[in-house]
């Protein structure tokens, strides 16, 4: 468990660190030469069971309120100190109220120097603090008077701890590895090390590791975990860790160490903000601040998601837009201070840390807001896939909510939903909304197949153009490729149709294709007119016979041979069974064009053409003006062109 001390300056919170642990937790030369705390500082207390407790001792001077921040952020336990002879000052105030909107829950008072006031004033100053901590995370907090210099109180407070600490922490097997950097230097004969306090999550001795927001990939080559060498670091100690592949000077306070699988820093981020109602006015849209989170300050302007401002006291979504990106997780907790940083005006929680950059106040937006806006990450995917747009990009909610594997398989579990994979990741889809997407998709295709017979079908993205409302940009493709998987739907995504689709003509293209045809049949077929000479036999434009005569060979009846140049499927079946019969009665296998030429009883160009669609196909191989036949992949495709209509293409053969 770690303890951070909170409180005014000169209130004793240093000596009652070093009465507990017997560590003067102030180690600057500055902070010992001018007798108050400027950073934070850091003190260990063995317990009887083996467990060390840990403890942050932060600055009290307003001055000092960003490093307070700093090390408040990953405390399990707060430790407010106020001095029984100066009573409860600004600080005080500011430092609990910290405490409260960063979601410290558990802690209790020290009421310290009661050695040098009478018990009146004990009693008193008791009462006045019940009164403060009344209605906030502390509120049930145990107040109990002690005397650093003296010992009184220290022993039962050190019980307290003990017993506090034997409570598990949190956010040991829900979460992924996180831990907060507050200090970074280099020490000779190990290397560089970082310190912080671990979010969530456990790290090994030997892991491989990001920084975050700078990107940095490190190797851990050693551990230090409250203050003991360790193999293991869990959630909730404070570590010290010793890092290969970067040196101490490029890592900075407010870097994340974490699993690589989280790193996705953000700078714009929607947010629950609680203003103090300490504040004077209330806050306007667009209001500058500094965020603190983690370890981190940044500065941001606060976009509001309502119509009012935001007055003293209330709470209210909002967006977060930052000056850089900031490693970060959804249901973090943050504190806002002015831009000249003398006060807090308030703090919150995150809720996406994706916010859009448009249409952030729509009804569907804040809907969704209202959805993401749950503790409980099962409630939390739930209620999401209950509102539109019904569906979660799985990948990033994992993410983003830091969750371990097992964790993110029990919500997975929890949760009634249909999985999408998808390219980047997979996404989770209410059922019912899955069921309706497909029958739409079904009533687009069944419409267009009726208007326009002739083609085999739409595009992926002409569908989803066509589905109202349309879906998001990432859905539309992955549902359609779940219907194609699940035999919903028939072809691939550059041409997709209903399954039981027959090609056929529109009134007008079959007048053309009867007007056509009888130039490709009888003693014509292995000699068709090429389309110049079909739309001057006919009449008929050249652009819309090569449209119907496309279509055809779509549809499987005809089989373009060479650009403008069809023949029927059945012609074509008989041209290989020529080509079979002269490759068997050719010594070798090779066949001169002419010999094809006098089979079919017409011209040496059109055999050639015949000859080139065959060697283009793989069935011919050209030996100077001979031909060498492969019989398999002949074969392969004159049982391609024995199937009911269907497009003739390349045989589908396998050499193996």
């Amino acid at each position: 468990m770690i303890v951070g001390t909170a409180g005014h300056i000169d209130h004793g919170k240093t000596a009652l660190v070093k009465a507990l642990t017997g560590v003067d937790a102030d180690r600057l030369a500055e902070e010992q030469r001018r007798g108050i705390t400027i950073d934070l500082g850091f003190a260990y207390l063995p317990l009887a069971d083996g467990s060390v407790l840990g403890f942050v001792d932060v600055p009290g001077h307003e001055r000092f309120m960003r490093n307070m921040l700093a090390g408040a952020s990953g405390i399990d336990f707060a430790l407010l100190v106020v001095a029984a002879d100066d009573g409860i000052k600004p600080q005080t105030r500011e430092h609990l109220a910290a405490i409260e909107l960063l979601g410290v829950r558990r802690g209790l008072v020290a009421l310290t120097k009661c050695d040098l006031v009478p018990p009146e004033r004990i009693a008193e100053m008791a009462g006045q603090i019940a009164t403060l901590i009344a209605g906030g995370t502390l509120r049930d907090a145990a107040i109990l008077p002690v005397s650093a210099r003296t010992g009184s109180g220290i022993a039962a407070l050190r019980e307290v701890l003990a017993a506090e600490s034997a409570r598990p922490a949190v956010g040991g097997t829900e979460h992924a590895f996180r831990l907060a950097v507050d200090r970074s230097f280099s020490l000779k004969g190990t290397g560089t090390v970082v310190t912080g306090t671990v979010l969530g999550g456990a790290i090994e001795v030997g892991a491989h590791l990001l920084l975050s927001p700078s990107g940095q990939e490190v190797r851990i080559r050693s551990l230090h975990a409250q203050n003991q060498p360790a193999e293991r670091a869990d959630a909730g100690m404070r570590c010290g860790v010793n890092l290969a592949g970067v040196a101490a000077e490029a890592i900075q306070r407010g870097e994340v160490l974490l699993d690589p699988a989280l790193h996705a820093p953000t700078a714009r981020i929607d947010a629950m903000l609680h203003l103090l109602p300490a504040e004077a006015r209330p806050l306007g849209h667009w209001t500058p601040v500094r965020l603190h989170h983690g370890t981190a300050e940044v500065g941001a302007r606060v976009v509001l998601l309502g119509d009012e401002k935001l007055v003293p006291g209330s709470a209210a979504r909002v967006q977060l837009v930052l000056e850089r990106p900031i490693a970060a997780a959804a249901r973090d907790h943050f504190v806002l201070r002015d831009t000249s940083a003398t006060r807090s005006i308030g703090g919150g929680h995150f809720i996406d840390l994706r916010a859009p950059a448009r249409r952030s106040r729509t009804p569907e937006r804040l809907a969704q807001l209202e959805a993401m806006d749950r503790g409980d990450p099962a409630a939390a995917l739930a209620a999401q896939l209950a509102s539109a747009p019904h569906w979660v990009d799985w990948t990033a909610f994992i993410r983003d909510r830091a969750l371990s594997g097992s964790a993110a398989g029990a919500v997975l579990c929890a949760t009634r939903h249909r999985a999408l994979p998808a390219k980047g990741g997979t996404y989770l889809v209410d059922p019912d909304h899955y069921a309706r997407l497909g029958a739409e998709v079904r009533q687009v295709l069944e419409q267009f197949h009726q208007r326009h017979p002739q083609l085999l079908g739409m595009s992926a993205q002409r569908i989803v153009a066509a589905l109202d409302p349309r879906p998001p940009r990432e859905l539309g493709p992955a549902v359609l490729q779940e219907l194609l998987r699940t035999g919903q739907l028939a072809g691939n995504v550059a041409m997709m149709r209903l399954p039981d689709h027959q090609l056929g003509l529109d009134r007008p293209d079959q007048l053309l294709w009867d007007l056509a045809r009888p130039h490709l049949t009888g003693e014509a077929r292995f000699q068709p007119l090429r389309l110049a000479q079909l739309a001057e036999a006919t009449g008929r434009r050249e652009f819309d016979l090569r449209r119907v005569l496309k279509a055809k060979a779509q549809q499987g009846a005809l089989v373009e041979v060479a650009p403008g140049l069809f023949i029927l499927r059945e012609a074509m079946a008989e041209v290989t069974t020529h080509v079979a019969e002269l490759a068997e009665l050719a010594e070798d296998g090779l066949f001169p064009a002419a010999a094809l030429r006098d089979r079919l009883g017409g011209g040496r160009k059109a055999a050639i053409q015949m000859l080139e669609h065959f060697d283009r196909l793989g069935i011919t191989l050209r030996r100077a003006d001979l031909r060498l036949i492969d019989p398999r992949r002949l074969a392969a495709y004159r049982e391609q062109i024995g199937r009911d209509a269907s497009p003739v293409g390349r045989p589908d053969f396998k050499s193996g």
